[in-house]
C-alpha cells in the first residue's frame, strides 16, 4: 500500500472525506477507487459511491478476494443507506467469511453489523437477535464498537426494553467519544433524543396523553388490558393477542375498549367495524358472529356481555402483575400519527431515501400496493420522490407539528399495506 493510499484510509477512519479525496481523486487504481467510493458514501452521494465501488471490485484481480470482500461490505453498507433490500444477504455472509479466514476480524464483524442493521430495517426482530447475539465486539476499534451497541440499542428499542437500550447508549457514546467521528456523534445524539420523544398516545375516557417509550413499556408492564393500535392486538401482563390479521376484530376490540366502562350501541359496532353507515339484517348477523370470534380470542384477557343497546367489555381481574391503584383497567395505545397511510410514513420519517422495492419488503406489502400509496401521499404533498426510474427514491417532508415523533420504533414487524 503506497503512501497516499494510507493516509486516505487514514483520513477515512476519522471521517475526513474530504481529505481522503484530496489524495486520491485523480487515480483510477482499485485501491482509489475503493477510497473513493467510501468517501462519496460520507458526503452522501450514494449512487455516485455505488459505481466506484463497483469498479473497483471488478478491478481487483482473482487473486485479490481480500480486496474484492471489502468493495463488497463496502457496497452492501451503501445499499443500506439507500435503503437498497434487493440484493442478496449471501453475498454479505459469504464477503464475511473470506474476511474472517484471513484475519481480517474488523471487516468481517462489520458486514455482519451490515446484515443486523438489515433486519432491523426490516422488522425482523428476532433474527436481528439472534445475529447480535452471536457477534464477538472484544478488541474493536471504537468506531466499530459503537455501531455494534446502536445495533444492540436499536434492537432492545424496538422490543420496548428501554433500560437495555440505554445502557447500550451510554456505550456507544462512550465508544463514539473515543472514535471521535462527528457523524457517528450525531447518529449517538439522535438515539438518545428518541429516548424523550413521544411514541405513542394513550387515549383513556376521551382524554389523549403523549407518551415515551419508557412509558409505554410502564404501561404495558401494569397489568391493565392494553388495546394496542401501533401493533394491532391486546396486551394484559405478559399475554399477547395479535390481531394484525384480524382487521375485523381489532376494530370491535378498540371501540369496546374507548368506551369502556360503558357499553356500545350496535349500530355503531357494524359501522366501526364494517365500514357502512346503513346496516341491514345481515350486517347485524355478521356482528354476532364477529363478537362471538372475538369473545373466545379474548377470554384470557376480558369477557365480551351484551347489553340493553350493544356489548360491553369486562376485563378480567385481578391480573399479574396487578393495575396499579387510580389507573384505568382498560386503555388504548395508539400511535403518535394516524391513518390508512401511517406505517408507510413511519417508515419515512427516518429521513432516508427509500426505494418503493424495500418499502414493499418493510412492510410486508405488493410492490404495486407501495406505488399507489405513494402517489396518493404525494398528491396530498405527504411524501417527495427523487430521482427518476429505477433510481427513484422516497423521502418525507419534516411533518409541521409532528416531526419529534419517534415513529418508526412501535410498526409492527409487517403490517399489510391496505
Amino acid at each position: 500500500m503506497d503512501s497516499l493510499i494510507a493516509a486516505a484510509a487514514r483520513a477515512l477512519v476519522a471521517g475526513d472525506a474530504l481529505g481522503a479525496l484530496k489524495r486520491v481523486a485523480l487515480r483510477d487504481d482499485p485501491s482509489a477507487l475503493a477510497l473513493r467510493g467510501i468517501a462519496m458514501a460520507q458526503l452522501g452521494e450514494h449512487a455516485r459511491a455505488r459505481e466506484l465501488l463497483k469498479r473497483a471490485g471488478r478491478g481487483f484481480g482473482a487473486h485479490e478476494a481480500l480486496a474484492r470482500a471489502r468493495c463488497v461490505v463496502a457496497e452492501a453498507e451503501v445499499a443500506l443507506a439507500m435503503r437498497d433490500f434487493g440484493g442478496s444477504p449471501r453475498t454479505l455472509a459469504a464477503a464475511s467469511a473470506t474476511l474472517a479466514a484471513r484475519a481480517d476480524h474488523a471487516n468481517a464483524l462489520q458486514a455482519r453489523l451490515i446484515a443486523v442493521r438489515r433486519l432491523l430495517l426490516l422488522g425482523r426482530l428476532d433474527e436481528a437477535a439472534a445475529a447480535l447475539t452471536g457477534l464477538d465486539a472484544r478488541g474493536l476499534p471504537p468506531a466499530l464498537l459503537a455501531v455494534a451497541e446502536l445495533a444492540a440499542a436499536e434492537l432492545a428499542l424496538r422490543s420496548l426494553r428501554t433500560a437495555p437500550a440505554r445502557a447500550a447508549l451510554a456505550r456507544a457514546q462512550a465508544a463514539a467519544d473515543r472514535a471521535r467521528v462527528p457523524a457517528l456523534l450525531a447518529e449517538v445524539s439522535e438515539a438518545h433524543a428518541a429516548l424523550e420523544r413521544p411514541a405513542a398516545r394513550r387515549l383513556h375516557a376521551g382524554q389523549e396523553q403523549l407518551l415515551r417509550l419508557d412509558e409505554v413499556e410502564a404501561l404495558l408492564a401494569s397489568g391493565a388490558l392494553v388495546i394496542d393500535a401501533c401493533r394491532r392486538g391486546l396486551h394484559a401482563g405478559a399475554t399477547w393477542l395479535p390481531l394484525a390479521r384480524r382487521p375485523v376484530l381489532f376494530a370491535l376490540a378498540r371501540a369496546l375498549a374507548e368506551a369502556w366502562p360503558g357499553d356500545v350501541d350496535r349500530n355503531a359496532l357494524i359501522a366501526r367495524a364494517f365500514n357502512t353507515r346503513r346496516p341491514d339484517e345481515t350486517h347485524r348477523a355478521r356482528l354476532r358472529v364477529e363478537i362471538g370470534r372475538l369473545r373466545a380470542l379474548a377470554a384470557p384477557l376480558a369477557r365480551i356481555e351484551a347489553s340493553a343497546r350493544g356489548f360491553v367489555l369486562m376485563p378480567l381481574l385481578p391480573r399479574v402483575p396487578p393495575v396499579p391503584q387510580g389507573e384505568p383497567a382498560v386503555v388504548v395505545l395508539l400511535p403518535p400519527i394516524e391513518g390508512d397511510r401511517a406505517s408507510l410514513l413511519a417508515l419515512l420519517a427516518d429521513g432516508a431515501a427509500w426505494s418503493t422495492s424495500a418499502l414493499a419488503l418493510a412492510l410486508g406489502a405488493s410492490q404495486r400496493t407501495v406505488q399507489r400509496a405513494l402517489a396518493e401521499l404525494q398528491a396530498d404533498g405527504r411524501v417527495r420522490a427523487i430521482g427518476r426510474a429505477r433510481a427513484q427514491r422516497w423521502l418525507a417532508p419534516p411533518l409541521t407539528g409532528l416531526a419529534g415523533f419517534t415513529t418508526n420504533l412501535l410498526l409492527p414487524a409487517a403490517p399489510p399495506l391496505t
